[in-house]
């Protein structure tokens, strides 16, 4: 090693020895092979000032040369680039290691392909349908279009932000994000509910969509003579509960890869399956395409917000994105966005594909007749239950059912989480496994007792979901400004400028007209009775 580090420091040229300072001259050294990745640097970085090495003497006087030890050009060593310097030099919080979302970093781009179109689809993509009812065909497809490439532009953002050039740190949560740019005290305020709701909340969702399938699938399997006695919705509720948290006890998020490709897959077939049937069973009777209005100006307009809300609510997961990139390997040669943004791209071409035709083919199939409550599954089972197949049916409900104990998993990771840094924080130690299985126990038990206890939860969704709009649609674009600082008045600025103020002005239109249809029409409260 020492013979290495005198020839990387050989000077360019070399230079007589002062009279004052004459040394016997140093004995020949030979270059040994090359070493991939080894430092090269150059006199002036290693030598002080005014010191100097000589030549070996030679007949013939030849300017010597540096020999070339690493593969890597000079222009990007670490000490002529300080972007490499800070990828090498990443910072990790060391609680990381103890924690269920950064425990385990071998993902690639296929895990994040994977968990990202499993978190990516759900069952609200079937209610797209119902806002074309509104906006029709040409202002249905621009909407859709306009709010696919916005999501997904957010979505970059969030990619490209995980990791900080400056500071060598890892963003690994999106609260984490969030209160590095905008403070602790704003992250508690504008980001800690709508993130834990889109967690927590969307697992109730999740435990009642699961349930009350299961119970339909249950009668479509049986059959009307069948003499077996049905359990109840609340039973239901519980044996899906059970199913979930029993595969909630997988350690961390890169082990429910696995259950990703599974819901991934079930929920590109139960898209592709519902809208496929529809379409070839051909347009219902007395079938209009003319947009639904209201009897007053106001109705309409919140007719036309309740739409916007609908294809907005369409496009989730943007909560997860960090956390999904912190599963990843990163370092200067092999940062953790190139393959995050190859397994996005992917997922979301596959997005795209089922997104679309659900939308178009499910309004050219039902237009106006399309259920508001529960959309293109609603409309399969009410409307094609004689003449479709009971094994298509069944294959469809069990589709669901199985994407939903999958999302489940991705979507209760975060809160797993959270819970398990409180005691790694206190104890400074890794939590137990038995104290981690009564966590996540107690986490699934708790969102079942929600999904009994306040069943109407549905119909709140569109209040609290405008609050949690701007996770998806409007932070992302303040982080950049606030992190990246792109040149004012630039494109980037405007661009997120506009991007910014106009997801919060939708999140708080989507707010006013969620609180209008609540105090207008009235919620059906009924506590412990779900349906």
């Amino acid at each position: 090693m020492s013979e290495v580090l005198e020839i990387s420091s050989a000077p360019i040229t070399p230079r007589p020895e002062p009279v004052a300072r004459k040394q016997p001259p140093p004995p020949p050294l030979s270059c040994p092979a090359p070493q991939y990745n080894s430092a090269s640097l150059s006199e002036a970085a290693v030598l002080p000032t005014g010191s100097h090495v000589e030549a070996p003497p030679s007949k013939t006087p030849k300017t010597p040369r540096t020999p070339r030890l690493s593969l890597t050009p000079r222009f990007i060593t670490p000490l002529g680039s300080p972007i490499r310097k800070a990828l090498h030099l990443t910072k990790l919080d060391p609680q990381d290691a103890w924690l269920p979302i950064t425990e385990s970093r071998n993902g690639n781009a296929y895990y994040a392909a994977f968990h990202t179109l499993c978190s990516g689809i759900g069952i609200q993509a079937l209610i797209l349908p119902v806002a074309f009812t509104i906006l029709g065909w040409t202002w249905g497809i621009i909407c859709l279009t306009l709010a696919f490439v916005w999501q997904l532009y957010t979505l970059w953002v969030l990619v490209q932000l995980h990791e900080s050039t400056e500071t060598g740190m890892r963003y690994s949560r999106y609260i984490q994000l969030f209160s590095l740019t905008f403070g602790e005290r704003l992250a508690k305020i504008l980001a800690l509910f709508p993130i834990m709701y889109l967690s927590g909340g969307t697992c109730v969702a999740l435990i009642i969509i699961g349930g009350s399938t299961s119970k339909l699938f249950f009668q479509i399997v049986c059959g009307a003579t069948c003499s077996a006695k049905a359990l109840t919705a609340v039973e239901w509720y519980l044996v899906f509960t059970c199913a979930a948290v029993l595969l909630s006890q997988l350690p961390n998020l890169n082990s429910i890869a696995g259950l990703s490709l599974i819901g991934a897959t079930t929920a590109i077939g139960y898209c592709t399956l519902i809208w496929v049937v529809s379409v070839a069973e051909g347009k219902l009777p007395g079938v209009s395409y003319n947009p639904v209005r209201g009897k007053t100006e106001i109705v309409r307009v919140f007719d036309v917000l309740n739409a916007l809300g609908i294809i907005a609510f369409a496009f989730r997961g943007h909560n997860l994105t960090l956390e999904i990139q912190a599963t990843m390997p990163s370092d200067e040669k092999h940062p953790s966005h190139v393959p995050m943004w190859r397994g996005v791209k992917i997922a979301y071409l596959l997005i795209a594909i089922c997104l679309f035709p659900l939308a178009i083919g499910g309004y050219w199939a039902y237009g106006h007749k399309i259920p508001a409550n529960g959309g293109m599954l609603t409309a399969l089972y009410a409307f094609h239950s004689r003449n479709v197949s009971q094994a298509v049916l069944g294959l469809a409900s069990i589709f669901v059912i199985v994407n939903a104990v999958s999302s489940f998993q991705i979507y209760g990771m975060p809160m797993f989480d959270f819970m398990e840094s409180k005691y790694t924080t206190r104890m400074n130690k890794p939590c137990p496994w038995w104290l981690r299985s009564i966590f996540r126990a107690m986490f699934g038990y708790g969102c079942f007792f929600v999904a009994v206890a306040i069943p109407f939860l549905g119909s709140l969704a569109g209040l609290v979901g405008g609050i949690a709009l701007p996770v998806t649609l409007a932070y992302p674009c303040f982080m950049w400004l606030k992190i990246k600082k792109p040149k004012m008045y630039g494109a980037m600025w405007f661009l997120n400028w506009g991007l910014g103020v106009l997801g919060l002005s939708l999140s708080g239109i989507l707010i006013a007209a969620g609180l209008y249809v609540v105090i207008d029409t009235g919620v059906e409260v009924s506590f412990f009775k779900p349906h």
